[in-house]
């Protein structure tokens, strides 16, 4: 039996993807959640084999919540379900470790047998997201350079210090932790901490 976490904060998506879901044999939706956090503490105690997960809920959720479940060796493998299918998007959840990324449109069928793809440890991503992934892998730039102490400063945001913690470690002020910062968001074309350390993680510049 796969068992599974729905996390959308629309309260109809979620009964719609339980009938679903539940007409399969092999599959047991086990809990559902409205957030992003809240998933995360329903994972860790309830340890599902997969995550459904919305990417963009007003409670949080979506990136950062990947991310987190990732972070903390959780077994879990998350997959987005989404309206949205931008690059920005896609590429971001998938670089915090995503199992698969597919649409809200996709037919019940379809959908059951990539849970259960995921859950082999597969990827599972639909056709136009799969397009979308490997244009962009085609036309990325090549690897950016980070400053030795841009570097610095992000391999201490990858441990969870905080802007003030990071300028006392490294003696510097913390308005200049935030400079290094503005410079390694415009290097990495990121917008933010978390986008920021997965994306050098991927370009193996935080390696020691």
């Amino acid at each position: 039996m796969i068992r599974i976490i729905l996390a959308d904060d629309h309260p109809v998506v979620r009964e719609g993807l339980r009938a679903m879901l539940s007409a399969e044999a092999d599959l047991e939706v086990v809990a559902d959640a409205s957030s992003g956090p809240q998933a995360e503490a329903l994972a860790a105690e309830l340890r599902p084999d997969i995550v459904l997960m919305d990417l963009r809920m007003p409670g949080g959720g979506g990136v950062d919540s990947i991310v987190r479940m990732t972070e903390s060796g959780l077994s879990c493998r998350v997959i987005v379900l989404t309206t949205y299918e931008t690059d920005r998007d896609i590429l971001r959840a998938v670089e915090a470790g995503a199992a698969g990324y597919l649409l809200k449109d996709l037919p019940r069928g379809e959908l059951a047998e990539a849970v259960r793809a995921a859950a082999r440890g597969e990827t599972v991503l639909a056709p136009s997201v799969a397009a979308r992934l490997v244009d962009q892998l085609r036309t990325r730039p090549e690897r950016p350079r980070l400053s030795e102490r841009e570097t610095a400063v992000l391999r201490l945001v990858a441990e969870g210090c905080t802007n003030a913690e990071i300028g006392r470690r490294l003696f510097i002020g913390e308005s200049t932790v935030k400079t290094h910062l503005l410079r390694a968001f415009g290097k990495l074309g990121v917008d933010d901490r978390t986008a920021a350390v997965t994306s050098a993680m991927r370009h193996g510049l935080l390696d020691q």
